[in-house]
């Protein structure tokens, strides 16, 4: 079980969305909404990742809001530093920007884009050097669900990180569950079965570093206001990490205030 302090996160993965207009309608309605009705660091941390086009827009609409809301970059470069790398932002980049939150190994990254363990990484590391807070994706496909695995797959995604994080900085790491099934299909898992994974990272963590009972767990995976409640009841489940639902501002605000007054 987790630590009873730990203060839950709620995440909003714009992906490849919406177009700018749209970026700052959707900004201004989850601002009125937080001016209306705080909610405070304390009660749980508020964050989204849009495209990385759009991620000084987003921080610069923001800072007019109630409360603070964290701007996370939806990935990194492998590379350090800057140099010859068309196309690439790194580490050093998004701090140099003023963003020191990213999410790395998202199964859309891993399943598209080649992010094998040894890129990730690489990621990590520089992420981590860089003193970024780290969302690292875990999850299984139905596949691997299907056929007994998805416990196996997920701690080994968990500790093809290990090797790269040093006892101090596995306090940057935010762990995010999405079994990949449930990612924009309109699934989800029950309550029960994505408790006894989380409870099962839970087990994980803490056989790899002390701060295991206090790192928070966040699930992932057509997360909506209806199921929020009762993910949020559960005692491993340290957030969210929400998508199509963060492109609603009600949706997404009525996630984080689930989150807020059920922890």
């Amino acid at each position: 079980m987790s630590d009873s302090t730990i203060t839950p996160w709620v995440v909003g993965n714009w992906k490849m969305n919406p177009m700018q207009v749209n970026a700052k309608q959707l900004i201004n309605e989850f601002k009125e909404l937080l001016n209306k009705n705080e909610i405070s660091p304390a009660q749980c941390h508020l964050a989204v990742a849009p495209i990385s086009i759009a991620l000084h827009l987003v921080k610069d609409e923001l800072k007019q809001a109630s409360c603070a809301v964290h701007v996370v970059a939806q990935d990194v470069s492998r590379m350090p530093g800057t140099g010859a790398y068309t196309g690439e932002v790194s580490a050093t980049l998004l701090k140099d920007s003023a963003i020191e939150h990213v999410l790395i190994g998202h199964s859309e990254r891993r399943e598209f884009f080649g992010d094998h363990p040894q890129v990730i990484r690489e990621k990590v590391k520089h992420a981590l050097a860089e003193g970024l807070t780290v969302i690292y994706c875990v999850g299984e496909s139905l596949e691997q669900r299907e056929n007994g695995q998805a416990d196996q797959v997920v701690l080994q995604q968990i500790c093809d990180i290990a090797s790269c994080v040093t006892a101090e900085q596995w306090q940057q790491i935010v762990i995010a569950y999405e079994p990949i099934w449930a990612i924009g299909t309109g699934k989800t898992a029950s309550p029960e079965d994505a408790q006894n994974m989380h409870a099962k990272i839970r087990e994980g963590l803490k056989q790899l570093t002390t701060l295991g009972s206090t790192m928070p767990i966040l699930y992932g995976g057509s997360v909506k206001p209806e199921n929020a409640v009762e993910l949020a009841a559960c005692p491993d489940i340290n957030g969210a990490l929400v998508g199509g639902a963060s492109l609603n501002a009600a949706s997404f605000y009525q996630i984080a205030q689930a989150f807020a007054h059920t922890k």
